[in-house]
């Protein structure tokens, strides 16, 4: 026996001091030295496995980015000042570190497959919080799923959508349908196109999201030329519910524009300490504890990598390098990001129009097509992990014959049946979830050109 026998075989077989190999019959010892020819040529359809860059630190990039990147420092610099934004990624990536590092050290404890933590944790802890850990695993992943595709439909119907309350059409690029339906039309579509990407097998999946993180760097590239390309600027500020002045015009009236100053000593005092106020989508007033908790979810994502384990050439070798790869690279982005939006752009600016990266680039769409990109590419990514995790839950046996059928795979080894359950759960909940706008993910904060 070794560790990657189904979990329930494992642990009796160490409880009965049978973990030493027998050795098998001559004649079959004959037969598995020479193998037949049809072992043979289906050991050579097993596609190549996923290197580290593949595997592990482009699904992890992307999943940790997804809108954080080009949404939320505005946001969390400014309501929380540069100082305090510093701070809460000091202790955001202090609290996901501790994560890594366990992942680290049980990754490189034995032998791994398919199933990610799940996998680790039912070889370290046994099959008891093994399968109540993995099954909570498979939901999260699901629902993560569904929440990323949610987010990218309300992104492009707040984009590409005729108005639902029948206001006046303002771009000629408002021409889909709007509406609880359609919306929901949109997000089977999307879903669609995540599992037929996940059904042909990891090697595609990770094609496609090499290809997503070509484009999602690209834009990246193109946010830090504009802050020294792009002239100082006036900015029209979208309009908000939560800023309106009451309807005999009474009200308190709010600013309408805001500056892109560029690099200016004045900018960068004024942005150094903490002026939580109300946050123009929800009208509710900010405080520390929620732009750390809209800033942190950002951070997430970094079992992106671990999930693939089955799919990696040498995963007790990949997840360490590749996942604490990703998170240094993602934690000098965050920073970077935060100083150039401090020096370069007034509070008003940061506190009334998270999209401001789009209204400042070279090329407006530019950032919008890095949300939808990266957002797509998290969508299909946990999509592909909770597969993974649902087809080690049922290889192992846990539920007895409930997850059986999610056993079954291709002649490539991909866990066709669990990519079908996994995205049958996720339809599911988009069909039972109302699609309610979801603060600082896409929807709102990207008006409509024009």
């Amino acid at each position: 026996m070794t560790e990657r026998t189904p979990l329930l075989h494992y642990r009796l077989s160490t409880s009965v001091n049978e973990t030493e190999p027998r050795s098998p019959p001559l004649g079959l010892a004959v037969v598995q030295h020479h193998g037949s020819p049809r072992q043979k040529s289906s050991h050579q359809r097993q596609p190549k496995k996923l290197s580290v860059f593949i595997g592990v630190v482009i699904p992890t990039l992307l999943s940790m980015f997804s809108v954080v990147v080009f949404l939320r420092i505005g946001f969390m610099v400014g309501h929380s000042g540069l100082y305090q934004a510093i701070a809460m990624l000091l202790v955001a990536y202090f609290i996901i570190c501790m994560t890594v590092l366990s992942v680290c050290a049980i990754s490189t404890n034995g032998a791994l497959d398919a199933g990610g933590a799940y996998y680790m944790i039912s070889r370290a802890l046994g099959p008891e919080f093994g399968g109540s850990i993995g099954l909570m695993f498979f939901l999260a992943n699901v629902c993560g799923s569904a929440l990323f595709v949610l987010g990218l439909v309300e992104a492009i119907v707040a984009t590409f959508g005729v108005p639902e309350d029948g206001s006046a059409v303002t771009s000629v690029y408002q021409v889909l349908p709007s509406g609880y339906w359609w919306s929901l039309l949109y997000a089977t579509g999307i879903s669609l196109l995540c599992l037929l990407v996940c059904l042909v097998g990891a090697h595609i999946y990770a094609k496609a999201t090499f290809l997503i993180f070509l484009v999602v760097m690209l834009v990246l590239a193109t946010i830090f030329i504009s802050f020294f390309a792009v002239h100082p600027r006036t900015i029209v500020l979208p309009s908000s519910a939560a800023f309106n002045p009451t309807a005999n015009g009474t009200g308190p009236r709010f600013p309408t524009t805001a500056n892109f100053t560029g690099f200016k000593l004045d900018t960068l005092l004024g942005n150094l300490w903490a002026d939580y106020t109300v946050d123009y989508t929800t009208g509710t007033t900010m405080t520390f504890a929620t732009v750390f908790a809209v800033m942190f979810n950002g951070c997430t994502g970094i079992m992106a990598g671990s999930n693939m384990s089955g799919d990696l050439k040498n995963p007790s070798y990949a997840i360490p390098r590749g996942t604490i790869t990703a998170v240094i690279f993602t934690f000098i982005i965050y920073n970077l990001l935060s100083v150039l939006v401090a020096c370069s752009c007034d509070r008003v600016l940061l506190q009334r129009d998270y999209s401001f990266l789009r209204d400042i680039n070279i090329w407006n769409p530019f950032v919008t097509i890095g949300v939808y990109s990266s957002t797509f590419s998290a969508a299909m990514s946990n999509l592909i992990g909770a597969s993974r995790i649902l087809y080690a839950l049922a290889r192992d046996d846990l539920f007895g014959k409930v997850l059986s059928p999610a056993k079954k795979t291709s002649h490539s080894g991909n866990p066709w049946a669990s990519v079908l359950l996994s995205w049958f759960l996720v339809q599911l909940w988009l069909y039972f979830r109302k699609l309610n706008t979801t603060p600082f993910m896409c929807p709102i904060i990207f008006p409509p050109p024009g």
